[in-house]
């Protein structure tokens, strides 16, 4: 007897041509977009010819994003960007985004439309499973499936099992989406959601904005899990609608679809919190959190550089200053959002604050540029991962956060709520 079925597994049936998968089944699936950055596409590019193929699948329906070491910090990353450039000119690849128009890769591609619900996403990056917040499968793969990808247009998938977090209430003031899934990943693990769909429904999910979508989809691999997937409402289709001429499929689960977990979360009991070091599940809640001071902030990433961070941290700045001795990065996640930030007039805050404003880059998240560690120093950041060395040296710490609680403890050096330097 046919169980009913998740969203996510109504969206690989559909584009592997079958009525019904079950859990664990293999499939080759049709893909709608396959996306690579300059660290991983270059590796890429290499296997694509090693199939002598003179072409892509479709032109339309790959993304090479240069992001992570862009603008160029050295003549290594100067020359992956230039394989990734002629490759994107050989092949006419319509959306390849260079410096000037490129954007942090999971902030950029939803914002021109290049996402949308019922998708199969695949992208040589760990967190391509963002999109989900515009009920897409969207997941990373590694370098061989990409050039498979732009090969053939087709990727393998093992159907996942589901967990369905039902979220109800509202965030109290400072509360946020990031906050949520550091919540959710210090409740149930870095592997609490191994390969799995982290399905998120609710009448909460009204309260929760686009952005704050983003974030918690983005996080999910950081629970181990597959994709994360928000159902397709209206705040959805709003976002989606003038920024696309594709027509869109929403897929909603079955009442029946199987789960091996139901979890109910209160959205008014979670509480800024905090992932020490060295492990997004190690969390604490601001008021758990003791005298830890900092050397530097970072606000941006493909989790949290969208104009709602960068308004809340905006916020907490205005007439503020800059702790001394404590450097404050900010990093929009597009052009588009940087341009939003000006025009708003957050910019001007972020400076007179004493914070650095820049370019849309991946840069300080992966201990690429912008903003290293040295051996000993601490740095807040609203990144993703806080593994060791990730920022820099060994032996310097992350603690991921919000950027409510990053823009306050910038101002005090020390990590704080937004409460204590308002």
């Amino acid at each position: 007897m046919k169980k009913g079925m998740t969203m996510t597994q109504k969206i690989i049936a559909a584009h592997a041509g079958l009525d019904y998968v079950e859990v664990g089944q293999l499939v080759n699936a049709n893909v709608d977009l396959v996306l690579g950055n300059d660290i991983t596409s270059p590796v890429a590019i290499k296997e694509f010819r090693k199939l002598g193929l003179d072409k892509v699948f479709d032109k339309n329906k790959i993304a090479l994003v240069p992001d992570h070491f862009t603008p160029n910090k050295d003549i290594k990353s100067a020359e992956h960007c230039k394989m990734v450039r002629e490759f994107a000119q050989e092949m006419e690849i319509v959306n390849y985004f260079e410096v000037g128009e490129m954007g942090i890769e999971h902030a950029l591609l939803p914002e021109k439309g290049l996402t949308i619900p019922g998708d199969i996403v695949i992208g040589a990056d760990s967190h391509t499973c963002t999109y989900g917040a515009l009920g897409a499968f969207s997941t990373g793969v590694g370098s061989t499936d990409m050039a498979v990808g732009m090969a053939t247009g087709k990727a393998w998938f093992k159907v996942p099992e589901a967990i369905k977090f039902v979220l109800k209430g509202k965030f109290n003031k400072w509360v946020s989406g990031k906050d949520l899934i550091l919540h959710i990943i210090g409740m149930i693990g870095v592997d609490g959601a191994l390969y799995k769909s982290m399905e998120f429904v609710g009448e909460g999910l009204k309260e929760i904005s686009m952005d704050g979508r983003f974030t918690i989809a983005n996080m999910a691999i950081e629970a181990g899990a597959k994709n994360g997937i928000f159902p397709v409402d209206e705040k959805a289709i709003e976002y989606i609608e003038g920024r696309t001429n594709r027509e869109w499929k929403i897929f909603e689960a079955d009442e029946d679809a199987e789960y091996s977990r139901v979890i109910e979360i209160d959205l008014g009991e979670v509480k800024p919190t905090v992932s020490f070091p060295h492990l997004p599940d190690n969390t604490r809640t601001i008021d758990n959190v003791g005298d830890v001071k900092i050397d530097q902030a970072v606000i941006g990433s493909c989790t949290n550089g969208r104009i709602e961070d960068l308004r809340v941290t905006a916020e907490i700045l205005k007439g503020r200053k800059v702790k001394k001795g404590v450097r404050l990065i900010i990093l929009p996640g597009t052009q588009s959002i940087y341009l939003q930030a000006i025009e708003e007039g957050l910019a001007k805050i972020f400076i007179e604050a004493g914070a650095v404003l820049s370019t849309p880059t991946c840069g300080p998240c992966l201990g690429g540029y912008m903003g290293i560690l040295a051996k000993g120093e601490r740095a807040i950041s609203t990144t993703n991962r806080n593994f060791v060395g990730r920022m820099g040296h060994p032996e310097s710490e992350v603690y991921l956060a919000s950027p409510a609680v990053a823009a306050a403890s910038a101002l005090a050096g020390k990590i704080v709520s937004p409460e204590e330097v308002l």
